[in-house]
């Protein structure tokens, strides 16, 4: 209320003022038109003429010569004056001819292209008559502007958006001492420049862009744009000219989204080029690292507003607060915060909702209390985890849109884990091991933070493991266990298709996976490792070369990555020995045996599933994985139920002979002989 009021006032004074210089116009062209008109001063510069004036850099001669321009437009009364003031055949307007000659202190530089009045477009020379005797008309903005309304310039709306304001980080709480810093030494740095070219561009990685944006804008009183889409080359340079104006103006910063503009086709070579050329306030937000754009300009890295892990927990705490947390809560929140990298914003909204709608489950157990906002977490880092998974419409170098490159979308697939302990069918070394995997990740924030082993480890505090055997013996099926206990999201990333032939694009996927996975807490699965894991290879040429950097590269990634990230092989001997000693878990998982066949026969019907006289001792001496047996078991459900029958060993021979033929094996007579 106090904001619109002050506007208000501003606007009143303004439209008071603004009248007072039109009478004085109207009174000397009455009575004194062949005298030198005096410049207004102090107290008689209307407010808005005069900050439009200060802006844009125009002398007094030019800013009392606009308002000369546009009084016609302001007071009916002026325009047959100005006419009359011309002589014989003279026009209801003013040019430059009667601009030098009613103006005290003329300066006829004032009528050039380069001077302000032209260069940032506050008037149009309209006749084709030469800057002496052509029309002056005033630009639509620029008159509503001196009238002390403001609005974007609508010509600017196909490319910049003007952005609303909202709550930002309002208090240095809220935005952390070092964050609050940068924006401080940015803050100086824009005012010391001697120029808008000259100023830093700002850029913050980070997911908080947007608070983090409307914060310094609401700190410096900046009006704030959005670039949408970068102009077409033929429009550059009246945009330029355009929002530059519109900058002065209305102290204007643009932001520009760099993900955004990529995934929307934006070159990063015209938009640096076109950027270093544009006097305005500039801040560059990404995702990912910074620095990427060739920019001649000085760059200034901002402070991340991501949080630690301890800054998050103790966020969460004071946004719960202490009444409705119970003992569960509390056992679970140093786990809640270390597992979902959420911001400051997701946090306090995910609090709130979580005790507005306490009494809407005034039954639940603490469990129950507990598990419902962790699971609001885990969908909200989800969402975090899209937004940087999401496929770029950018193609590599030499290709063209639609001609192959598989977006991140096929190369990290989330994985709905519905399988238990009680699924698995493996020796007890495995089955040790991944209780051990499972146990570690639950309690790694106090072993790591609380008892202080983060400080005396030199890699990565997350957790790797190798899952090694053959197709079909139980690996995504273990990984699918681990996601369901912790109650955490599962990617599958296909290796195969991360591996790009074009040097560089491998690190950017997968720099984008861990982004995505670091995020949302997720584990991931690394499908078919020996396609890039594999031992080596002799370097031979620079391709070779840079094959060994994309797998040092994913080296470097997996030690780092705080979560947990298996990788499954077919064949362990394929993997370079070196990398098996980094390696924390290294689970083998057999192939099943009789009795383990047996035992994932009986796992394979669900309780609802109609069985005839199924002979599981029968059924175990096919030598399948468990895999093959699950799919054996479905494929005879299926051709049971089209039946209207219940399961019986002749569907299952019939699946069987189907699925010895999709692996291109005879079906062995011996075994399936007396199943009939």
């Amino acid at each position: 209320m106090g904001k619109g009021s002050s506007s208000h006032r501003e606007q009143a004074r303004n439209a008071r003022v603004l009248t007072q210089a039109l009478a004085r116009i109207e009174q000397h062209l009455q009575q004194a038109p062949g005298q030198p008109m005096p410049l207004l001063s102090g107290e008689q510069v209307p407010p808005a003429l005069g900050q439009l004036a200060h802006s844009l850099g125009l002398s007094p001669f030019e800013r009392d010569a606009l308002l000369l321009a546009v009084a016609p437009q302001l007071d009916a009364r002026i325009g047959p004056l100005l006419a009359q003031a011309q002589g014989e055949g003279g026009q209801p307007w003013l040019n430059g001819r009667l601009a030098l000659a009613l103006l005290a202190e003329s300066r006829w530089e004032a009528l050039t292209p380069v001077a302000p009045l032209r260069r940032w477009q506050l008037i149009e020379l309209v006749g084709g008559l030469g800057p002496l005797d052509a029309r002056w008309a005033v630009d639509e903005t620029v008159l509503h502007a001196l009238a002390g309304v403001r609005y974007a310039d609508p010509r600017l709306a196909p490319w910049l958006q003007r952005q609303a304001a909202r709550r930002g980080m309002e208090s240095e709480a809220e935005l952390g001492a070092q964050q609050d810093a940068g924006l401080a030494a940015l803050a100086a740095a824009w005012e010391a420049a001697p120029s808008l070219l000259q100023t830093p561009v700002a850029h913050y990685a980070g997911r908080e862009a947007e608070v983090l944006v409307h914060t310094l804008a609401q700190r410096l009183g900046l009006s704030l744009y959005r670039l949408q889409e970068l102009p077409p080359s033929a429009e550059r340079e009246a945009m330029t000219r355009l929002w530059a104006r519109e900058a002065l103006l209305h102290r204007g910063l643009l932001w520009v989204d760099l993900d955004a503009m990529e995934e929307g086709g934006a070159s990063g070579g015209q938009l640096a080029v076109w950027l270093d050329g544009l006097p305005s306030l500039l801040l560059l937000s990404s995702r990912g690292e910074a620095g990427r754009l060739p920019l001649r300009r000085a760059q200034r890295l901002l402070p991340s507003t991501e949080l630690s892990a301890e800054r998050r927990l103790a966020l969460w705490r004071d946004s719960l607060g202490q009444r409705d947390v119970s003992t569960e809560l509390q056992r679970q929140m140093p786990a809640l915060a270390e597992q979902f990298q959420l911001s400051q914003t997701q946090v306090l909204q995910l609090a709130g909702q979580w005790r507005a709608a306490l009494d809407d489950h005034a039954g639940e157990d603490e469990r129950a209390r507990a598990s419902r906002l962790w699971q609001a977490a885990r969908e909200a880092a989800r969402e975090a985890a899209g937004e940087l998974l999401r496929p770029s419409t950018r193609t590599a170098p030499g290709m063209t849109a639609g001609s192959g490159g598989a977006g991140l979308d096929d190369l990290a697939q989330r994985i709905e884990a519905r399988a238990q302990w009680a699924d698995l069918v493996l020796p007890e070394p495995a089955l040790h091991s991944l209780r051990s995997m499972a146990a570690q990740l639950r309690q790694r924030h106090r072993v790591y933070q609380s008892w202080g082993f983060a400080e005396r480890s030199s890699r990565g505090l997350g957790l790797s493991a190798l899952f090694s055997g053959g197709s079909g013996t139980g690996k995504t099926l273990a990984a699918e266990v681990l996601a369901r206990e912790l109650q955490l999201d599962l990617y599958r990333i296909d290796l195969a298709s991360l591996v790009s032939k074009y040097i560089g694009e491998t690190e950017k996927n997968l720099a984008r996976v861990f982004a995505a996975a670091e995020a949302s807490g997720a584990i991931l699965l690394f499908d078919e490792a020996d396609a890039l894991f594999g031992k080596r290879s002799e370097v031979k040429d620079s391709h070779d070369r840079y094959a060994n950097i994309e797998v040092s590269y994913l080296l470097q990634r997996v030690e780092s990555y705080r979560g947990l990230a298996i990788l499954t092989t077919n064949l362990k001997q394929a993997i370079d020995p070196a990398f098996q000693r980094r390696i924390r878990f290294i689970v083998q998982f057999p192939f099943p045996d009789e009795a383990a066949r047996a035992a994932i026969w009986e796992r394979a019907f669900p309780a609802a599933a109609p069985l005839g006289a199924i002979d599981i001792g029968k059924l175990m001496r096919l030598s399948l994985s468990g895999g093959h047996i699950r799919n054996l078991a479905l494929n005879a459900a299926f051709l049971a139920a089209d039946e209207d029958s219940v399961i019986t060993m002749r569907h299952l021979r019939d699946a069987a002979a189907a699925e010895f033929a999709k692996l291109e094996r005879p079906l062995p007579a011996a075994d399936v002989g007396d199943w009939l």
